[in-house]
C-alpha cells in the first residue's frame, strides 16, 4: 500500500512539474514571438482609476499605435491599445517609494490620455525617450500635445 501511494505522489509531482515547465515554455515563446519582430520595450502598465496595480508587459510599436502585452498571458493580441492621434500627455513622473519595488529601477512614469481613456506607462529612462521621440516624430497635422 505504502509504495502505492508513493508512486501516485511521485506521479502527480511529476505532473505539475510538467506543468509549469510547460507554461514556461509557452510564455517564453510567445515573449520571442512578440520581440523578433523588433521595436519592443519593457512597459508597465496602470490604470489610475483606483485600482493601482502595476502590471509588467511589452509595449511594440507599431505605425500610429503603442500595442501594450502582458507579459504573463498567453493571447497574441494587445490588451491595451494607445494611438498616437489625439494622444495627450498628461503628466510625467519619478516612482513613489512604494512604487519602486514593482517597476524597474532607473523607471519613469508618464501618464497619457488616449480618447476618454487615461493610463500611466513606466519605462526605463531609455525606452521612455524613446517613446517621447515616437510621439513627437507624428506626421505633420495631428493633435498631439
Amino acid at each position: 500500500m505504502g509504495g502505492y501511494l508513493a508512486l501516485n505522489v511521485g506521479g502527480v509531482l511529476a505532473a505539475v512539474l510538467l506543468t509549469v515547465v510547460a507554461v514556461f515554455a509557452l510564455l517564453s515563446l510567445r515573449r520571442w514571438l512578440l520581440e523578433r519582430r523588433g521595436g519592443t520595450v519593457e512597459c508597465s502598465l496602470r490604470e489610475p482609476d483606483g485600482r493601482g496595480v502595476w502590471r509588467l508587459g511589452i509595449g511594440r510599436y507599431s505605425g500610429d499605435e503603442l500595442l501594450w502585452f502582458a507579459i504573463f498571458g498567453l493571447r497574441m493580441r494587445p490588451r491595451r491599445v494607445v494611438h498616437r492621434r489625439g494622444l495627450i500627455v498628461s503628466g510625467r513622473r519619478k516612482p513613489e517609494a512604494e512604487e519602486e519595488a514593482a517597476l524597474q529601477p532607473d523607471a519613469g512614469i508618464v501618464e497619457v490620455r488616449d480618447g476618454g481613456r487615461t493610463v500611466e506607462l513606466a519605462m526605463s529612462g531609455s525606452a521612455l525617450t524613446g517613446f517621447l521621440a515616437w510621439l513627437e516624430a507624428s506626421p505633420p497635422g495631428s493633435s498631439i500635445i
